[in-house]
């Protein structure tokens, strides 16, 4: 190795990731300060969403979330072996429709308070913030329609010569 370590440095938003993970932490430790045991934040969105569709596929659930197929998978299994929901084979061998268990369907009005609570304390801190976050985003979202990030990582890696390759050419030197 002849180039310095890019990851000894803090990134930009490595803060923001950290930010994000202790918010979540801390709605963690409202459901166990209330006796929830078992449910994790990232479970909450896909068991109220079911308490109101009902049964649907991993693929269904995954795109009425935004979510992709893959991360609703592990979501999905997470949250069978917490006894929340059930699995069973769809209409054929490769799908899998889930289902809230009786537990997870007591849990539902406590998630749906939950969640009224947690948006009304988001919007109380974006009003107490001299930038709101959600304006930020909203900003962050217009600067990107008009140039990707990924268009900015092409252009850069272009210029440092790693083009992009054909399928089946050999990989470039590294320069």
């Amino acid at each position: 190795m002849t180039s310095i370590d890019p990851t000894a440095v803090p990134g930009r938003w490595d803060s923001l990731h950290a930010l994000l993970r202790r918010l979540d932490d801390e709605i963690g430790t409202v459901y166990t300060d209330r006796g929830v045991d078992g449910v994790r934040p990232r479970f909450v969105y896909p068991l109220i969403r079911l308490a109101h569709t009902g049964p649907l596929t991993i693929r269904e659930l995954a795109a009425s979330l935004g979510r992709t197929h893959s991360a609703m998978s592990q979501t999905v299994t997470a949250m069978r072996s917490e006894g929340l929901v059930q699995t069973e084979s769809g209409e054929d061998a490769r799908t899998r429709r889930v289902a809230l268990t009786d537990k997870a369907r007591a849990l539902v009005p406590f998630l749906e308070a939950e969640w009224r609570a947690t948006e009304e304390s988001i919007a109380e801190i974006d009003d107490e913030l001299p930038h709101a976050l959600s304006a930020v985003v909203a900003d962050l979202e217009r600067v990107l329609a008009s140039r990707s990030l990924r268009e900015r990582l092409v252009e850069r890696l272009d210029a440092a010569g790693y083009p992009v390759q054909t399928p089946g050419a050999p990989a470039p030197e590294t320069p």
